[in-house]
């Protein structure tokens, strides 16, 4: 870095006789005196040779011989060797490669240092290590511990000693490993051993030991020592401000240290050297033995509140006792009750001492002043600056309110406590002149209307009568206000106080019953509507109940007008939430949701935005098949036919409308629905919709499969009739486990109760509370008959017993596998029934069953079927290709599941393995899930079915022939459709995304061509019933993608216009406004010409889209280019000091006048020929507006610049004065332009003489010498 120094003859005369006073003269010229001016070799001094260097006798020549400080070089290098026997890769085939080399790059990198290595003739490495000295020193080590062979010691120290070794932090041990580049252990705190272990070269080692060993020898030096000295006598060691212990310390340069007061302990300990030490222990003892015997005692009373005034701020006053008289003074702790004070000294001292004892317990006293609690905070004043005037003029006194107590307590020095005193009680007595109270008594109900809206009405009553008002909070329900302040103005407030409780007393209150639903609407997501009725009726105080007390009484209060306009007002309110908030369910079957729902949720979306209702769908992992609709009942009923539309259009769904009479409806649906609910599950669950209450409408809707509604209607009709005649209800309780079995295999026994009786049996739906409750409904004597044989069943029932019956062993397995699936079955079928087979591996074939009588009796009747089925049981071969079998599985394996269940019979699906004669036998999968079972070992026939292909079906003949027909159909058919092949990428869709769709919503597998094979024909893969669905699909998406296509096409037209380049800015605008306006205003994409690009036209701007969009465009460009030549630029000389007040922060000043004038304005750059020159472009007539704006701005600017600069001439100091004679500049003789040579002396104002920093210059011949 350079630096250049401006040298007048005053300064450099300075320098000079700084440097060297006593061998420089210098000249100084001034007007009174003129003298020989120094010659050059004084002026300039010579650098001193080589030789004067070296000579030691001779001083060097010139005044920058003087002391100057060598600047220590921040690189540094150091050179290491390492012997051949010591080094770690010997053989290596070529120097500089290999390990070696790797080591040294890592090094490198991680310390930042330079290596260069080099072998030497004896084969010994030479490492040279360039860097920082941290860098080098920890290069060092790494390249000792990575590239030389390492050995290892132990040194023997104290253990003791070690933390010493470590240092603090850790450091010194650092240190030392940088130091001599070894790695250095010390055993842990808790290892009894005293040896280190340092690992490194031998010379390293030897270095590390020798400092470890240093280290020791130094501690050993080191004593601890313990001396016991009377706790009262430790003040005297100490002595005043503790200097006397401290004195010691700094002689003998042994630490002292001597247990605080507050610690109840007498040892002293000392740390040292042993000799300097000793002398510390002999000084103090002998101090000691001194104070023992010329010492005496005194014991004082001192009232408690007293003693901290003796011992003062941070124990002085103690210590200046100490220091004064030479007396210790022993206070006894603040938690004693003890008020005597000892005093220790010499006899002759210790009255001295007692008299400044008592002097500083008087020096402060405690004082109080009778002063109104009330009066209190006036006393203190606002932020406290009353009492802060006090507090100035007397900082030690502390003054102390208590709340609820007349007084105030006054605590600091005696005289300064009573001038304290009088200001205090001067002020209250002004006080209690001037200001009054009163108490006023409104209910507290009350105060916070008084208080108004944020304190509104509180705080005008404040500054109207200058009065302070104290309303209690609402948690302490207390009636009592407070006025303080102006007596006058204490009278008005409370007047004008209790005229406002009087008229709220006289206010209304109006209870609006409105539903607590309709509470978080009426206030707002944020409160943003309450806000608004509350602004409306300012005077209205409206309430809402808590949300927890379930409540829907609003309460309004106020004025009576306001509470009625307020009250009519919300009252419309609450009715247009009533009419948008309708709500029907409507019952759609599950299967056809997806379709209401529509291709990416279209159809739900267009329902709900055109009959503008809220719809919601049940989740799809829901048993639910209710739709609800909300909105305006007009609305929701048009949302509903739309809904039921879709299904009816999509399913062979019937719809028969029934007419009961309305009276009877809330009886035929029940309590809770339970009535209505049973008739739809027994017909197969068609859906039953009954008109709303208290509409009048007869009407009830069936609808479901055309087989189910007219069952439903039979029964629904029968019901009325019986209910329009006399209906007559009885309710039964039986245990939820038998409910099953009361209603028999597919209802068979409910029905024929219900077929010999005539009466309606409803059982609890899994929703329902009460699980034990059955209803039976119907005619008072079929009623009673039905009863009577329902609870002899249940009776029955509840009559345990336990039975036995024989099962061949072989049969065991098929009841208990899949963890008793079967047992289970049995169980929940014939009222809980227990069925227990003998352990496996036991040969018994007893079979014990337990529970009610009848449900025994059944389940050994079902038991008995179930072998009779095994018995009767076949197995046939289902031959579908293996690449079909996950097909026919279906998710999970739930389609093959359903066969199981439908048909009873048992599928296993041979292993997925290719070879048909592997040696492992595959594992088969039985109704979807993986079994070992019923492997066929035969081998396959030349001819025969793939062994893979074979699945086997198990069950009854007629059974297994029905289920083998529902897998065939369950095989999937592949069609092909053509597809243009330059679609097919738009048909897979991004990432596949849209193949996907289409294979889950028509349930197929879509195959497209890989698209090297440049093939238009895909596969579509599924069931027969699928794929019609799918090419549909298919087809409409290549209609949509084509459409697209021709769209494209007629999107990419071009259009090219030319536009001097001059005007592409304007056009583009600031940060591209305008282009992108018109990009967004037309539709197109706008291209201008790249400027680096040399072979584009500059001129040519693209315009792509729409052809008719892109001549619209076009014309845009072509209208703001016309009036971009309409514009005129002109030049305005601007003073360029005014220009940064015309352009304001952050141009703000500038775009204001160009948005004002609608032109625009350039100032000229740093470095313009002319500073001042400011262009103006714009229309001509708003050119000249703006150019007269800135003209008079710059004459107002221009003044304030003026004046500043003139301030600015007297503000500057005298010494930057300039002197008004000319100057001769600095004058030197016998300078080498000066001698007989012909060369001239220097021109300053040459830039080749005196070149400026990084300019290039010509080479010229110069009079100091040749350039180098």
């Amino acid at each position: 870095m350079s630096s250049v120094a401006v040298l007048t003859q005053e300064s450099f005369a300075e320098h000079r006789s700084g440097l060297v006073p006593q061998q420089i003269k210098v000249a100084t010229l001034n007007s009174e005196e003129e003298s020989d001016p120094p010659t050059y070799k004084d002026a300039f001094p010579p650098l001193p040779e080589k030789a004067a260097c070296l000579d030691g006798a001779q001083e060097p020549a010139g005044a920058w011989s003087n002391k100057i400080r060598p600047i220590k070089a921040s690189v540094i290098t150091q050179v290491f060797h390492v012997p051949l026997e010591e080094r770690k890769y010997k053989d290596m085939n070529q120097f500089g490669e290999g390990e070696q080399a790797k080591i040294c790059l890592e090094i490198m990198q991680r310390t930042g240092a330079h290596l260069e290595l080099s072998l030497a003739k004896d084969q010994g490495l030479s490492i040279m290590v360039s860097g920082k000295l941290d860098a080098v020193m920890k290069a060092r080590k790494d390249i000792v511990a990575r590239l030389q062979t390492q050995a290892s010691a132990t040194v023997t120290i104290p253990k003791e000693h070690h933390r010493f070794v470590i240092g603090k932090n850790g450091e010194k041990l650092q240190d030392l490993e940088l130091k001599t580049a070894t790695k250095i252990q010390i055993p842990r705190p808790d290892d009894p051993s005293n040896q280190i272990k340092i690992t490194g070269t031998k010379e390293g080692i030897e270095k590390a030991r020798h400092e470890v060993l240093l280290i020791s020898a130094e501690q050993d030096k080191r004593a601890v020592e313990r001396l016991e000295v009377e706790k009262a006598f430790h003040p005297f060691i100490a002595g005043p401000y503790n200097r006397l212990v401290g004195e010691i310390m700094q002689e003998t340069g042994t630490r002292i240290n001597i247990p605080p007061p507050s610690v109840n302990r007498s040892e002293i300990v000392f740390t040292g050297e042993k000799e300097q030490l000793a002398q510390a222990v002999a000084r103090i003892r002998k101090i000691y033995e001194e104070k023992k015997k010329k010492t005496t005692t005194i014991a004082v009373e001192v009232k408690k509140s007293q003693h901290k005034y003796v011992i003062g701020p941070k124990g002085n006053s103690l210590q200046e006792i100490l220091e004064r008289t030479g007396v210790s003074v022993e206070i006894p702790p603040s938690d004693s009750v003890s008020e005597t004070v000892i005093l220790r000294g010499e006899p002759e001292k210790l009255g001295q001492a007692l008299t400044e004892v008592y002097a500083k317990a008087n020096s402060f006293t405690v004082s109080s002043v009778s002063a109104p609690s009330w009066l209190h905070r006036f006393i203190i004043g606002k932020k406290g600056q009353n009492l802060a005037k006090i507090t100035q003029q007397m900082p030690k006194v502390h003054i102390e309110f208590t709340e609820g107590e007349d007084k105030i307590t006054l605590e600091g020095p005696t005289e300064d406590v009573s001038v304290a005193q009088e200001q205090i009680e001067g002020m209250v007595k002004d006080l209690v002149s001037r200001m009054d109270y009163v108490e006023i008594s409104i209910d507290h109900k009350f105060h916070r209307h008084l208080i108004g809206k944020s304190g509104a009405n509180i705080n005008r009553i404040k500054d109207q009568y200058k009065v302070s008002v104290r309303i209690p909070p609402d948690s302490e329900k207390s009636n009592l206000i407070r006025i303080e302040g102006d007596p006058q103005g204490v009278q008005q407030a409370k007047r004008e106080l209790l005229e406002l409780a009087s008229r709220m007393e006289n206010e209304r209150t109006k209870d609006l019953i409105i539903e607590q639903r309709f509470h978080r609407t009426i206030i707002g997501q944020k409160g943003e509507r309450i806000r608004e009725i509350r602004d409306k009726f300012p005077e209205v105080i409206i309430n809402f109940p808590d949300p927890a007390q379930k409540s829907d009484i609003v309460q309004l209060r106020g004025p009576k007008n306001e509470v009625e306009k307020c009250t009519k007002y919300m009252q419309k309110m609450v009715a247009d939430l009533v009419e948008n908030s309708y709500s029907i369910s409507v019952p759609i079957f599950k299967q056809f949701h997806k379709n209401i729902i529509g291709k990416g949720g279209a159809n739900i979306k267009k329902i709900r935005e055109e009959s503008n209702t809220k719809i919601d769908l049940p989740a799809e992992n829901s048993n639910s098949e209710t739709i609800v609709i909300t909105g305006k009942r007009a609305n929701c009923e048009a949302a509903r036919s739309r809904i039921l539309s879709i299904q009816k259009d999509l399913a062979n769904i019937a719809e028969v409308e029934v007419s009961i009479p309305a009276k009877l409806h809330n009886s035929l649906i029940g309590t809770k629905g339970r009535l209505i609910r049973s008739i739809m599950e027994e017909c197969g669950g068609v859906h039953i919709h009954f008109p709303v209450e208290g509409s009048g409408s007869d009407t009830v809707v069936i609808r479901g499969p055309s087989s189910d509604v007219e069952k439903a209607k039979k029964q629904l009709l029968h019901l009325a009739e019986e209910k329009q005649t006399k209906s007559f209800t009885v309710d039964i309780r039986a245990k939820p486990e038998y409910h099953k079995f009361l209603i028999g295999k597919g209802g068979g026994k409910i029905r024929k109760v219900r077929d010999s009786t005539g009466a309606r049996i409803i059982f609890p739906a899994a929703e329902d509370k009460d699980q034990d409750l059955i209803t039976i409904i119907g005619k008072e004597d079929a009623v009673r008959e039905a009863q009577k044989e329902l609870e002899a069943l249940i009776e029955s029932l509840d009559n345990v017993v336990e039975d036995h019956m024989l099962v061949d062993p072989r049969h065991h397995r098929h009841f208990v596998i899949r963890r008793g699936q079967v047992l289970r079955e049995i169980a929940e079928e014939y009222g809980g029934v227990m069925v227990s087979f003998p352990r496996s591996g036991t040969q018994s074939d007893k079979v014990t069953l337990k529970g009610a009588k009848d449900c025994v009796e059944a389940a050994k009747r079902r038991i008995q079927e179930i072998i009779e089925d095994l018995e009767a049981q076949v197995t046939l071969e289902c031959a579908i290709p293996q690449k079909f079998h996950r097909a026919v599985m279906g998710p999970k394996g739930s389609r093959i599941q359903q066969i199981t269940r439908d048909y009873n019979v048992q599928i296993k699906f041979p292993d997925r393995e290719e070879n048909p004669v592997h040696s492992m036998e595959p594992a088969i999968q039985e109704n979807g899930e993986e079994s070992g079972e019923g492997r066929d070992t035969r081998e396959a026939e030349p001819g025969s079915p793939r062994r893979c292909d074979i699945i086997t079906i198990s069950g009854r003949k007629e059974k297994c022939e029905a289920a083998k027909e529902a897998l065939e159909a369950l095989v999937p058919v592949t069609i092909e459709v053509e597809v243009p092949f330059d679609l097919h990428r738009y048909i897979i869709g991004q990432k596949g995304s849209g193949i996907r769709k289409m294979m889950d919503e028509f349930e197929v597998n879509i195959h497209v061509p890989a698209p090297e094979l440049q093939s238009d024909i895909i596969a579509i893969t599924g069931l027969a019933a699928n794929l019609d669905r799918a090419k549909a699909g298919l087809l409409e998406r290549v209609k949509e993608l084509q459409a697209e296509q021709e769209d494209r096409a007629l999107r990419s037209f071009k259009l090219s216009i030319t536009v001097d380049p001059k005007y592409h800015p304007k056009i583009i605008g600031r940060k591209g406004a305008v282009i992108t306006q018109i990009r967004l205003e037309h539709d197109v994409n706008i291209q201008f010409p790249d400027k680096d690009d040399g072979t584009q036209p500059q001129d040519q701007i693209t315009i792509t889209g729409y052809e008719k969009n892109t001549e619209a465009a076009r014309d845009a460009i072509l209208k703001i280019v016309g009036e971009l030549e309409q514009m005129v630029s002109e030049d305005v000389p601007l003073d360029h000091r005014v220009h940064a007040r015309i352009i304001g922060a952050r141009g703000k000043a500038i775009r204001k006048i160009m948005d004002e004038f609608k032109v625009d304005i350039r100032f000229p750059q740093s470095g313009a020929p002319d500073p001042n020159c400011v262009t103006v472009t714009g229309l001509p007539e708003n050119v000249e507006e703006a150019i007269d704006h800135i003209l008079n701005l710059e004459e107002e600017y221009l003044a304030d610049v003026v004046d500043s600069e003139a301030l600015q001439v007297y503000m500057k100091p005298p010494a930057h004065e300039e002197s008004k004679a000319p100057s001769k500049g600095f004058v030197v003789r016998d300078a080498p332009w000066t001698s007989a040579s012909s060369e001239k002396a220097p021109d300053m104002s040459s830039s080749e003489e005196f070149p400026s920093f990084g300019a290039q210059v010509a080479p010229k011949t110069l009079p100091w010498g040749p350039k180098r």
